[in-house]
């Protein structure tokens, strides 16, 4: 199990949340194989061994997103020590996982961000520039919470109006900066620098009120106290609720989605494909141009 998890690491570059979340599952199952079934080494677990741990998860009434990261966790373990010559045959090829129902992604209304970065009186402290320099940057790239934790001052370009962003498996891409974000961006850094006269060339960008880099917990509580002013949905006070406004919003507007896609660092058109069902009124808008009884 160690040398799997160094080999996600240091071979497949996973983040540290995704090796601890597949630490945590191994661990599970290797539990359930000692307690349930008497097996101590668990790349000796059988097909039905794999399929009663699955189906006792189930009978917890676990999320399905759930069982399937468990599903996936094993799948990469099994693979691996196939890779490795550990085991003659793969345990996971006859274990199907449980369907998922779709759910559309939550997002936060144009008009009501609007609001709220235009018209809100933000704080004129170093916090309070802070604050809003991480709502519109999260809304005016639509990068992950992780990425916007990378981001170093290096890695801005205030002249291009880009910044370097580096995403899932360590892949990097030039995301754009809007005039307003770029406006945040210096009052942050002139505040910044005000506050704590740090040397910060290839240092995290973002810093708490105590001049350490900042960490992912204070970003969800920063981000909840303000949306919730403008939303009472708990599914729309998360960081990631803005990045699917960004993209839900941009669909909307007429971006295409390929660019949507390069814009998000999805692998694949497949994941962007979900905002065409997001964006109503544009959809409204073709049918009422384009169909001959509309």
């Amino acid at each position: 199990m160690d040398e799997f998890l160094d080999f996600l690491r240091y071979e497949k570059r996973f983040s540290v949340h995704t090796v601890t979340s597949y630490q945590t599952d191994l661990t599970q199952f290797a539990t359930y194989l000692q307690t349930e079934c008497e097996l101590d080494v668990p790349a000796q677990a059988t097909h039905p061994l794999i399929r009663g741990w699955i189906v006792t998860l189930m009978n917890q009434e676990l999320d399905p997103r759930t069982v399937n990261r468990k599903v996936a966790c094993l799948r990469s373990f099994y693979k691996f020590l196939l890779r490795e010559h550990r085991i003659d045959t793969n345990p996971m090829l006859r274990i199907k996982a449980p369907k998922m129902a779709k759910k559309l992604p939550e997002f936060v209304p144009e008009e009501s961000l609007n609001r709220l970065l235009n018209s809100f009186e933000f704080e004129a402290s170093f916090s309070g520039v802070r604050d809003q320099l991480v709502l519109e940057t999260l809304y005016g790239t639509g990068i992950r919470l992780s990425e916007l934790m990378g981001i170093t001052d290096n890695d801005l370009d205030i002249s291009a109006r880009t910044v370097r962003v580096t995403g899932k498996g360590n892949k990097q891409r030039i995301v754009p900066l809007n005039p307003s974000l770029v406006l945040v961006l210096e009052k942050y850094r002139a505040a910044r620098t005000a506050e704590f006269g740090l040397a910060v060339a290839n240092t995290p960008l973002l810093r708490t009120d105590k001049g350490e880099p900042l960490y992912e917990k204070l970003v969800y509580r920063t981000v909840k106290r303000y949306l919730s002013q403008i939303s009472t949905s708990a599914a729309h006070q998360h960081p990631h609720a803005l990045r699917h406004a960004f993209a839900t919003h941009l669909l909307g507007k007429g971006a295409d989605l390929n660019s949507i896609k390069e814009l998000l660092g999805h692998a694949s058109l497949a994941a962007t494909q979900v905002y065409t069902h997001l964006s109503v009124d544009r959809l409204k808008s073709v049918f009422e141009q384009a169909h001959p009884r509309a």
